[in-house]
């Protein structure tokens, strides 16, 4: 009877011991499944040709899948897991590739990380990052729009289109190279204007400013253009008159030329003494200025000593200043300068 009991203890404990495995590992195993994957969510205008199971690359690597394909509405919700060492941006755009026409399609991610902030476990790609490719239908609708327009019933109604292309057949007939050449040429310049955006976008920017200066000043802009306007008029009107004018002003230059000319060795000569008075007076300014300071009054004192009525100039002066100066005695007499006594 004990030896039952005992045997059922360990069969329970056994049992027990079972269980207790069989739950840790799955904890484990979902624990550590759930780490290696995350879970990223995509909304897309249209998903044809991708399906639970589909593949998610990077850089043509596969990274994960496709969990479910859901319509919510005008768009479709696309659920895929993400093998967590894939470094991708959180501001990465998932694009539907399609690599043929019947292949199956697969979802792309555009961005790595490059070691800055990587995408988040429950991460929700927007509509606004997300593309996909046109249908082939699509395509087809496209052409038929356009051979519609340009067919018997648009544009080519009354031939124009033919005429168009008659006309461009027969100016490009023998003009093969040449046009070759100008594709090339343009080829170059598409190039030249690449390799200089910032200096082109730079001038784009400057002529933005200045034609918003033009529309911030647009009266005085139109003033300007109006005076223009009638200057153009007045030169117009006057247009015979200015034409003697520059044809005599041509006869004058030409007069002048010629007189240089013929008499440059005279014009040589004096403007050389011209260059030695200059001298002379810069040597002499001093002079100079104090000439000039004294001639008014010697001409004032000139016009006050002329005398009209005689014709002549009038002056009075002491001669005994002139004279030299008389002796005085020396004996005891009176001076001449004074008087004797009475």
């Amino acid at each position: 009877m004990n030896e039952t009991r005992a045997r059922r203890r360990l069969g329970r404990f056994v049992a027990i011991v079972l269980v207790l495995g069989v739950v840790t590992a799955g904890t484990l195993w979902w624990i550590f499944s759930a780490d290696e994957q995350k879970r990223i969510t995509a909304y897309f205008s249209r998903t044809v040709g991708v399906y639970a199971g589909s593949d998610v690359q990077v850089l043509g690597v596969k990274v994960g899948a496709v969990e479910s394909v859901t319509p919510r509405g005008d768009r479709v919700q696309v659920v895929f897991t993400l093998d967590r060492e894939v470094k991708i941006a959180p501001d990465t755009k998932a694009v539907v590739i399609a690599p043929s026409v019947v292949s199956d399609r697969y979802v792309q991610l555009t961005d790595l990380s490059h070691g800055g902030p990587v995408i988040k476990d429950g991460a929700v790609i927007p509509e606004s990052r997300t593309m996909t490719p046109v249908e082939l239908d699509e395509l087809y609708a496209s052409l038929n729009t356009i051979i519609t327009a340009l067919g018997p019933d648009g544009a080519n109604k009354d031939g124009a289109l033919s005429d168009l292309l008659d006309t461009g057949a027969k100016n490009l007939d023998g003009n093969g190279k040449a046009f070759n050449e100008s594709v090339r040429n343009f080829a170059d310049a598409a190039r030249t204007l690449t390799g200089s955006a910032d200096s082109l976008f730079g001038t784009i920017d400057e002529l933005q400013k200045f034609t918003s200066m033009l529309a911030d000043n647009d009266s005085q802009v139109l003033k300007v253009n109006s005076q223009l306007a009638q200057v153009s008029e007045t030169l117009a009107a006057d247009r015979g008159e200015l034409t003697d004018a520059l044809a005599t002003l041509g006869s004058a230059l030409a007069d002048i030329q010629a007189f240089i000319k013929d008499n440059r060795l005279a014009i040589k000569s004096n403007v050389d003494k011209l260059a030695r008075t200059t001298q002379l007076l810069v040597d002499n300014r001093a002079s100079v200025a104090e000439a000039l300071d004294v001639a008014p009054i010697a001409v004032t004192n000139a016009l006050g000593a002329f005398d009209p009525e005689s014709g002549s100039l009038q002056g009075r002066g002491l001669l005994l200043d002139y004279l030299p100066a008389l002796p005085v005695p020396i004996t005891g007499g009176t001076p001449l300068d004074e008087e004797p006594p009475r």
